[in-house]
């Protein structure tokens, strides 16, 4: 049963950009600058999604069609910084926390169903007035794309895939409880002295150790909130981050592959330890317009580890997508 749209938030815009704006009214006040609050970087956009989740929404600049960028399973919107200062010659980027992931607020229930993902990446469409934009993700941000146009045929004009998270089984597995990749998210260190004690904790350490220097600097800086010792903790609880982890297995994105009619590049990297090329080329059968693009030299954080080659691969795809939009 495809989830249900993405309610969204009463707002005033003003300003310019896909949304109409860059910054929005909240409880009836302009929302403070860039300059003020955030030292350059625009503030986060407070966005309506399902299940009473509260979605922050980032504007990243650019000139040209909008194109959404989504976020891997324990990263955040920002992370993906570095990938769209290499495609903001042609596109307008924005980005968005899912739900118990940076700075948007983890669902009451504590339910992590990835069908709410896909209401995430709606209600991040809805909220900030995208037409038919592109979608970028990496990783568990695949699913949520693929979804959010399963619940919405028409959504995006393309989707660019970089080694998402859909087992190509039909029914799913369903929730896995020994998932290794859960039990290794609960032993997670959450508390550093510092976000320069934490970025070098990382950055000695797989596999966070293939990030390049700026993108593993955005997981760092945006990735931690100050806590009142002056030390800083992870935004993405560990329990939360591992139980995302236990529900990657339960959703049904790759059964419901054929609503997927705009093309689509189902990527991977040639030396990656996750999802490969024979798995990629299993989705990219499954669905009606897709292209399969195997990246030399790269692994499973590609977009993280490479943002200036995975960028050229999606300008590649997106070229002629982009003069030429679907009727």
């Amino acid at each position: 049963m495809p989830p249900p749209t993405a309610t969204r938030r009463t707002t005033r815009r003003w300003g310019r950009g896909p949304a109409g704006n860059a910054y929005r009214l909240r409880h009836g006040r302009r929302s403070r600058s860039p300059s003020e609050q955030y030292g350059g970087v625009p503030p986060p956009l407070r966005l309506s999604s399902t299940d009473g989740v509260d979605v922050a929404a980032y504007d990243l600049g650019g000139d040209g069609s909008p194109l959404l960028l989504v976020h891997a399973t324990g990263f955040h919107g920002r992370v993906l910084t570095p990938l769209a200062a290499g495609l903001q010659d042609r596109f307008h980027c924005w980005t968005f926390d899912e739900r118990g992931h940076g700075d948007s607020s983890r669902p009451p229930s504590g339910s992590f169903d990835w069908h709410g993902f896909g209401d995430d990446t709606l209600a991040a469409v809805d909220g900030l007035g995208l037409e038919r934009p592109f979608g970028v993700c990496h990783s568990a941000g695949g699913a949520a794309l693929l979804m959010a146009e399963q619940a919405r045929p028409g959504t995006f004009r393309a989707l660019y895939l970089y080694e998402p998270v859909v087992i190509p089984v039909d029914p799913p597995i369903g929730p896995q409880d020994d998932n290794p990749l859960a039990i290794g998210a609960r032993r997670r260190r959450e508390v550093f002295p510092s976000r320069d004690e934490a970025y070098a904790n990382f950055a000695a350490k797989a596999p966070f150790q293939v990030l390049r220097h700026d993108a593993l600097r955005a997981y760092v800086d945006h990735g931690f909130v100050d806590q009142p010792d002056g030390s800083v903790r992870l935004k993405c609880q560990r329990d939360d981050e591992a139980e995302t982890y236990r529900m990657g297995s339960a959703h049904d994105a790759f059964g419901r592959a054929g609503l997927v009619r705009c093309p689509v590049t189902v990527a991977c990297g040639a030396e990656t330890d996750a999802l490969g090329a024979p798995v990629a080329a299993q989705l990219a059968d499954a669905l009606p317009a897709a292209r399969l693009d195997v990246l030399p030299g790269l692994g499973h954080f590609g977009p993280l580890q490479d943002p200036d080659a995975v960028a050229a691969s999606i300008l590649r795809f997106a070229s002629p997508i982009a003069v030429t939009p679907r009727a």
